[in-house]
C-alpha cells in the first residue's frame, strides 16, 4: 500500500530529528522475522532507551542527505528488507541490542551501521561494536578500579587488626 506525500515528508521530518541527534544507528536484516518477535525486540530496545524503525531505506537515505554529516555517508549497504535501532545516549546500545536479539532470532541478522559523525561501519565493525561494554559497565569497571587499593587497605588494615587483638588476648590470657 503506497502512504501519500505528507505522511513521507512526517517520516522523513521524523527520521532527520532521530539521525541528528543520534550517537549510533545499527541496522540489520529482518527477513523472516514474526510480529511477535519484532514485538520483543521493540520492548527490550525500549528498555534500553533505544528506538527501532522499520521504514523504507529510501526514505533513510533522504533524510541522511538533510543532515550535513551524513551526506557523504556511503549508503550502498542499506539494501533489502532493514530494520534501524537508533540511540541518541548510547554509542554501544543499538549494536548490542540487535546483536542479542538475533542470538535468539537467526532471522535477524546484524548488517551495518553509522557513527554519530556519520561514518558509516560494515558488519565487521558494527559486530566488534556489539561486543564491547555499555557505558554503564564501563564506568562500573573504572570505579571498581579505583577503589580497589582503597578496598586492599581497609582489608590488610583489618585483618592487621585482629591478629593484633587476638596476640593481645592470648597474652592476656
Amino acid at each position: 500500500m503506497a502512504i501519500s506525500k505528507a505522511k513521507k515528508d512526517t517520516l522523513v521530518a521524523d527520521l532527520t530529528a532521530l539521525l541528528a541527534d543520534a550517537k549510533l544507528t545499527a541496522y540489520a536484516r529482518y527477513q523472516g522475522l514474526t510480529v511477535a518477535g519484532l514485538q520483543d525486540l521493540r520492548k527490550g530496545a525500549r528498555e534500553a532507551g533505544v528506538k527501532i524503525k522499520v521504514v523504507k531505506n529510501r526514505l533513510v537515505k533522504v533524510a541522511m542527505n538533510e543532515i550535513a554529516i551524513y551526506q557523504d555517508t556511503d549508503t550502498t549497504g542499506l539494501v533489502g528488507q532493514l530494520i534501524y535501532a537508533i540511540s541518541d545516549t548510547d554509542e554501544v546500545a543499538p549494536a548490542k541490542i540487535l546483536a542479542e536479539f538475533a542470538k535468539t532470532h537467526p532471522a535477524l541478522e546484524l548488517v551495518g551501521g553509522f557513527s554519530g559523525e556519520g561514518k558509516s561501519m560494515d558488519q565487521a565493525e558494527i559486530t566488534t561494536l556489539a561486543k564491547m561494554p555499555s557505558k554503564n559497565e564501563l564506568i562500573a569497571q573504572v570505579v571498581a578500579q579505583l577503589l580497589s587499593p582503597i578496598t586492599d587497605i581497609v582489608s590488610g588494615t583489618s585483618n592487621g587488626l585482629s591478629d593484633i587483638i587476638s596476640g593481645l588476648e592470648a597474652k592476656a590470657n
